[in-house]
């Protein structure tokens, strides 16, 4: 992921993007690069246990949902549309279709990152995954109608799911957030309808980090505490040369 200028996310909810991606985002703001974040839907029915435990109605959760996706986009320096597709489960739609296709144009994203392609536990990660890569196969024909010019091929990147092992989840990618890591952390210290997850996505940076600078090699000079993200790429990697 060298220097793109425009980074999009699609979510199938508010906190997918700050547990898996918050690093990817918050160092592409860091850079003045531009991060763009489609939220399919609030999470209102599958990931606010605690709002409905304490008595809040739907609307009162999306309300609480989408506050906590507009801060956590905002500490990462990121724009975020909110697309109100509703979850659980979150189903494609030609409206929602459309509604992504036009983002795609619009934005001209140089780099997609979305959900793995499997998730046994949460049928609308993989679901979102589906539909983000409908939408910029779609984006990038002149006969589907659609604002502004069509898209290039911007590589796409699986973030990791929560439980990677059982998910088919193979990253290929380990990107170095620590100089963004405490950005990270207040994203995620923001998410207090699933504030229980802090503590899983630090150690999971931990270890990632641990991996990626085993990974590099002696002579990158990676800090000794070092946090990373894991990527799974889509599609092959366009080069010149092996490295």
């Amino acid at each position: 992921m060298s220097n793109p200028s425009t980074l999009l996310v699609v979510t199938a909810h508010p906190g997918d993007f700050v547990w898996r991606a918050g690093g990817a985002i918050a160092l592409a703001h860091s850079r003045g690069q531009r991060a763009v974040i489609a939220c399919l839907s609030f999470g209102e029915r599958g990931e606010s246990a605690s709002a409905w435990r304490a008595g809040k109605n739907l609307e009162e959760i999306k309300e609480i949902r989408r506050a906590e996706g507009q801060k956590a986009a905002d500490l990462l320096g990121a724009e975020v549309q909110f697309f109100d597709a509703n979850d659980y489960p979150l189903r494609e739609t030609d409206e929602l279709m459309q509604q992504l296709i036009d983002l795609y144009r619009s934005v001209q994203p140089d780099v997609v990152l979305t959900h793995a392609a499997a998730d046994p536990y949460n049928m609308d990660h993989p679901k979102a995954a589906e539909i983000a890569l409908a939408a910029r196969v779609l984006a990038q024909a002149p006969g589907v109608t659609g604002p502004g010019e069509v898209i290039g091929a911007p590589p796409v990147f699986s973030f990791e799911p929560h439980q990677s092992e059982v998910c088919g989840f193979v990253p290929n990618v380990l990107l170095d957030i620590t100089e963004v890591w405490e950005t990270k952390v207040a994203a995620m210290n923001s998410l207090g309808a699933q504030g229980h997850l802090v503590d899983y996505y630090t150690d999971l940076g931990k270890r990632r980090g641990v991996q990626a600078k085993r990974n590099s090699g002696p002579n990158l000079g990676l800090p000794v505490h070092t946090f990373a993200e894991a990527y799974q790429r889509i599609y092959p990697q366009v080069t010149g040369e092996l490295n």
